[in-house]
């Protein structure tokens, strides 16, 4: 009997979906419940999430696992923090060199590897959809945590010049820092938003969606659960499917595979959501080719 121990987020009420996701791969490559692995997981509140996530590195640990399967880069932190030898694979980690989780892409070196939560080129994808909706856009304020997101603003800062957007920082560890951010950005015109993944953001999406509003900012957003309340985009990867691919790499390791030699994976799959109610809100025309680019539009 072989030990998977598996720490999750709610983050979009996918916590569940994204569990049976991983279930499902292990099942395909022969490994069954209860007769040659025991899965356990524990699913947290993202809001209390980092908070508990040392204890339960504690736990993990303790239980000598034969894999652990961890989602953010909080979480595996935590993860790396009590084990530099239990094989760990991490799930929508969005900087994994530089977070320290591994040494590079191509061979981790460590106990650690997993699947990436997106590739750098991705802010350009973000921008280009600000742009392609709001042609007159002059510049775009990136809110991010420091100690987690800048890894998106170094991306973004690369590509903004090609299309005459200028990139404005916007530091952020709580929800006055949102707030003060926001507004202060709002004072000058032909501005948009872009928001990376972080917990902080996440955690106070309604306060995002209201001041986006409140200043007509157009928005896009990194993350699903920020369209059900009302975000005007989202481009970024189908984070069950993550799941799916993180299952190979347990796999793997489970029949032997040392983690050091897997290589970071990057994600497979990608989807785009537009919002029309918000656009006509915010007094924005969708442009037939971002509509036909959409996966899902909210009408």
């Amino acid at each position: 009997m072989r030990r998977v121990n598996v720490l999750l987020t709610t983050t979009g009420g996918e916590g569940r979906a994204r569990d049976v996701a991983f279930r499902q791969g292990l099942e395909r490559r022969g490994w069954l419940e209860g007769r040659n692995v025991h899965i356990s997981t524990r699913i947290l509140d993202p809001a209390d999430g980092p908070a508990q996530a040392q204890l339960i590195a504690k736990e993990f640990v303790a239980l000598r696992p034969d894999v652990i399967l961890v989602q953010s880069t909080p979480y595996t932190a935590a993860m790396q923090q009590q084990t530099r030898t239990v094989p760990i694979v991490f799930v929508a980690v969005s900087d994994p060199v530089g977070s320290g989780f591994a040494a590079s892409l191509p061979r981790p070196g460590g106990n650690l590897t997993g699947v990436m939560l997106f590739e750098g080129s991705v802010a350009g994808k973000w921008l280009g959809m600000l742009k392609e909706i709001a042609p007159r856009l002059q510049r775009v304020a990136v809110l991010h945590n420091p100690n987690i997101t800048t890894y998106w603003l170094r991306a973004a800062q690369s590509l903004a010049s090609s299309l005459a957007i200028e990139l404005v920082s916007s530091p952020i560890e709580n929800a006055k820092d949102i707030e003060r951010s926001i507004e202060l950005f709002a004072s000058a015109p032909d501005g948009g938003l872009v928001i990376p993944p972080d917990f902080t953001l996440t955690n106070n999406r309604d306060l995002v969606i209201a001041l986006a509003a409140r200043h007509r900012l157009p928005a896009v957003y990194s993350e699903r659960v920020w369209m059900t309340d009302g975000g005007l985009m989202y481009y970024g990867t189908d984070r069950i499917d993550q799941f799916r691919q993180a299952a190979a790499y347990v796999d793997r390791i489970l029949r032997g595979d040392p983690p050091a030699d897997l290589p970071v994976q990057a994600p497979t799959k990608y989807e785009t959501i537009v919002n029309l109610r918000t656009a006509k809100a915010l007094g924005l025309a969708v442009p037939p080719g971002l509509l036909v680019a959409a996966d899902e539009v909210i009408e």
